[in-house]
């Protein structure tokens, strides 16, 4: 009995690893003021834009997904940086500098292609958020804001498969429990 019982524990322990192996999170960067934010979807991110102020800091940035751009977080501004995702191209890491005390100063979105999305200025702290998966991409970012700037950032990584739903055509299934 005891040994059953040391198996089904042994056993549950290495699911569980399993399990948590499939997401990542990048702890957030900066003060985080202001209004929470955090961008979903079932959809694969295929652009961005990014707005800033007179090359200072990042005042706002949307994303996206398949044809439809999510709700803008922050504000937009006058300078304004865009990139389209080819098919099978994905963002694999976000990075950037940051102040501690206030605003996210530099932000740039990185594809497994090697391209780079930058906005902002390099003054501050560097960060660099990435999935720990090798085949992980952004799914998500969080954080906070305020009305003149993007206040803390935080990124959620999965692979495609780990998102547990499958694509067919236009149509979203879950899959079988």
């Amino acid at each position: 009995m005891f040994a059953l019982l040391a198996l089904c524990l042994l056993c549950s322990t290495a699911w569980a690893q399993r399990r948590s192996d499939r997401y990542s999170f990048s702890e957030t960067v900066a003060s985080g003021t202001g209004a929470r934010y955090a961008t979903s979807g079932t959809d694969r991110i295929t652009a961005v834009r990014m707005w800033e102020r007179n090359n200072n800091l990042v005042t706002g940035f949307q994303l996206r997904r398949g044809s439809a751009w999510t709700p803008r977080v922050g504000r937009n501004t006058t300078e304004l940086v865009e990139m389209s995702l080819s098919k099978g191209e994905a963002i694999v890491q976000v990075s950037g500098k940051y102040n501690p005390g206030n605003f996210i100063y530099l932000l740039q979105f990185v594809t497994n292609r090697g391209r780079v999305l930058a906005a902002g200025q390099p003054l501050g702290l560097s960060f660099s958020h990435y999935g720990t998966k090798r085949d992980s991409e952004l799914r998500s970012l969080s954080g906070r804001v305020n009305s003149v700037g993007i206040t803390s950032l935080g990124a959620h990584f999965a692979s495609e498969e780990d998102m547990g739903y499958m694509r067919h055509g236009n149509t979203t299934m879950m899959p079988l429990q």
